[in-house]
């Protein structure tokens, strides 16, 4: 599997040679440094960890982090991720060109935070009767039965926080790869607001 760290910059739309449009994300997509390389015999997997995004002042990491990158010889990054990826070192650095135009990838990232919410929006409840004098437009309605079990059941939808969660969207393709800035194009919408940290994965 093949795996890189990403920044979405937001969106825009293209056109393919047929003249259709496409909507598409553009993420900014490594390069990735490799920090650590796991292995089975010391660590019980393998893996690779890999960081994006370099701190520039010294004084933003704080010391466990110092040390890996120190061990490393390497400098500070912000976001730091492990991939089940093999056939790599310390030092090498993840690009783009790891992939190619159709691949179908997955991106994960924390998602939008909407606040407190009802459960219209939560979770798509139908409310009441929106006639007049129904009284019962975007309630929850009965939420637990009086005899048994005397109690609300686990789970029930109410109102609450929503969104700010990480979320993982499957079978994007990418539409096109502009190696030279570092820009991944991909069919459709991501997890999160614009500068929101991604984990694309190919092959998933």
């Amino acid at each position: 599997m093949t795996g890189i760290l990403g920044r979405k910059l937001g969106m825009t739309q293209v056109f393919d040679e047929s003249g259709k449009m496409w909507p598409v994300t553009v993420v900014e997509a490594g390069p990735c440094c490799v920090i650590q390389v796991k292995t089975k015999e010391k660590d019980g997997y393998e893996a690779v960890k890999v960081g994006f995004f370099e701190i520039k002042k010294e004084k933003k990491v704080n010391k466990p982090l110092k040390g890996i990158f120190k061990k490393a010889g390497l400098n500070a990054y912000k976001i730091l991720k492990e991939f089940p990826m093999g056939d790599l070192k310390v030092g090498e650095m993840i690009t783009v060109e790891k992939f190619q135009k159709g691949d179908v990838i997955s991106a994960t990232g924390i998602s939008k935070g909407k606040g407190f919410q009802g459960v219209i929006k939560r979770h798509n409840y139908a409310g009441g009767p929106a006639s007049h004098g129904s009284m019962f437009y975007r309630a929850p309605g009965s939420i637990g039965a009086s005899s048994y079990p005397s109690r609300v059941w686990k789970n029930k939808g109410m109102p609450g926080h929503m969104g700010s969660e990480r979320v993982t969207v499957k079978n994007l393709k990418i539409i096109d790869v502009k190696a030279d800035r570092n820009l991944l194009l991909i069919l459709g919408a991501v997890p999160g607001s614009k500068g929101t940290f991604l984990e694309i994965r190919k092959g998933v």
